[in-house]
């Protein structure tokens, strides 16, 4: 049996990016269909420059790659 699914995640910038962005935190709503990844929120959010290997990507606290599903 599946555990309880999340209906929203925390998004957090740092440092540079949080100053392009203009902004430092969001929620982001998610279904519990899965299979969302941190370079699609990356391109729907319209985060400022390329999501290149210079960026790091966390999910819960561990680096991760842009193409790992949540």
């Amino acid at each position: 049996m599946a555990g309880p699914c999340a209906s929203e995640i925390r998004i957090l910038l740092f440092a540079g990016l949080r100053e392009r962005a203009g902004w430092a935190e969001r929620h982001w709503p998610v279904d519990c269909t899965g299979g969302i990844t941190p370079r699609q929120i990356w391109l729907t959010l319209q985060l400022p420059d390329e999501l290149t290997q210079e960026i790091r990507i966390a999910i819960n606290q561990q680096f991760a790659d842009p193409d790992t599903p949540l």
